[in-house]
Formats: C-alpha cells, sequence, structure tokens
C-alpha cells in the first residue's frame, strides 16, 4: 500500500527575492506531491512560520538581507525543526557550502539547476538523500581531501573575512551582521593573528585561493 502522507509534502520558501520565491512556488506547485504552505522574504519570518506551518520541506535561500540563511538554517534547527532543508543559493563557496551542511543542511543547490533536476532533487531529499548540485560535490570533495587553514576561525571570523572579500569596510560589515564596529575590528584582529597574515588584502587572497574563485 502507498503511504499517502509520504506522497504529500508541504513546503516553506524562503527567499528575499519574490520573483524567485513566486517562481519556484509555480514550478513545485507542478507536482501533486508538493503544496507551497508558505513564502517569505527573511529569517525571522521562515522561523516563525516553520513554526506555525510545520513544513516537510523547506528551500532556504542563503545570502538574505538581516538574518543569513546560515543564522536563520541554525535557528530552525535549534528551535526542533525536522524539515527536510535545502539551501538554494547562487554560491558556489567553499566557505558557504560548509557552513550551510555544519548547521544541518539536508542539500545545496545553485539557482542555475536546471528545473526538471531541481524537482527530482526535492524528491530525493523527501527520500532521505543528501543533494547537492555537481559543482558542490566537487567542492566537498576537495574539502574532504584538504587540511584548511580556515579551520582554526570561528564561523564569525569567517563571515566577517567572506565579507571583506566582498570588498565591505568594517562599518558596512557591521551594519550587515548587526554587531558594533569595534566588534567587526576585534573579530579581524584576531582572524589576521590566526592566519599569520599582516593585512585584509592578504587575508582576502588567502580565502580567495581557498575558496576556489581565483586561480
Amino acid at each position: 500500500m502507498i503511504d499517502k502522507e509520504k506522497l504529500h509534502c508541504r513546503v516553506l520558501l524562503v527567499d528575499d527575492h519574490p520573483l524567485m520565491r513566486k517562481g519556484l512556488s509555480q514550478l513545485l506547485e507542478e507536482e501533486p506531491r508538493f503544496e507551497v504552505v508558505g513564502s517569505v522574504g527573511n529569517g525571522l519570518d521562515a522561523i516563525a512560520e516553520a513554526n506555525e506551518l510545520l513544513p516537510d520541506l523547506i528551500v532556504l535561500d542563503l545570502n538574505m538581507k538581516g538574518m543569513s540563511g546560515v543564522d536563520t538554517l541554525r535557528a530552525l534547527r535549534s528551535e526542533g525543526s525536522k524539515a527536510a532543508i535545502v539551501v538554494l543559493t547562487v554560491s558556489d563557496n567553499a566557505f558557504d557550502i560548509e557552513a550551510a551542511l555544519e548547521v544541518g543542511a539536508d542539500g545545496y543547490l545553485l539557482k542555475d539547476t536546471e528545473p526538471d533536476r531541481l524537482i527530482q532533487q526535492m524528491h530525493e531529499v523527501l527520500d532521505g538523500k543528501k543533494v547537492y548540485s555537481e559543482i558542490v560535490q566537487k567542492q566537498l570533495e576537495k574539502m574532504a581531501g584538504e587540511k584548511s587553514i580556515f579551520d582554526q576561525l570561528t564561523q564569525r571570523e569567517v563571515q566577517i573575512l567572506r565579507h571583506v572579500a566582498q570588498g565591505h569596510r568594517n562599518k558596512q560589515i557591521a551594519e550587515i551582521l548587526y554587531i558594533s564596529e569595534a566588534t567587526v575590528k576585534v573579530h579581524m584582529k584576531s582572524l589576521l593573528k590566526k592566519l599569520n597574515v599582516p593585512s585584509r588584502t592578504a587575508a582576502t587572497i588567502l580565502y580567495l585561493e581557498q575558496s576556489g574563485e581565483v586561480s
């Protein structure tokens, strides 16, 4: 006998781009198995909706204004969400991948995934499989074979270094992460010492090399 509950999946979409949410909702609801029960644009709303709606699947953007996707994912897991959570993002950065998987992502897919393949992978994650885009899988294999100098950094330090590599100054980083500029400076000093580099520029070069963004 077919388990009807297994065939029905309540989905919560979390992305700060309304057009992305609308397109993904339309794509998923073409499949009988999926019912989009919620669609929100930020992490705080995602947590509230997840607690109220108890979705089976959460599709989560990584880089959102305010609360990041990683912080949202961590909060969802800490509050006991049993949903399958799949990150759907434009970032194939090794640090983003590692951070998402460390806090409980069941999959990491890129937004340029073909629609048919995306639907297939959503089915697979509901069947208990981990799902990754091909580029992400290659990054995981690369990371598994090497010990990173960045392993000694705290998650906050990695987060700040990522923003430094994107060209953000301390004041901008403070505003994005909702911390003080003084706190950013403390973390910056700490990470430079751990990486044994003299400057933001040197740290950025190391970061880009490690993440595969420069050859």
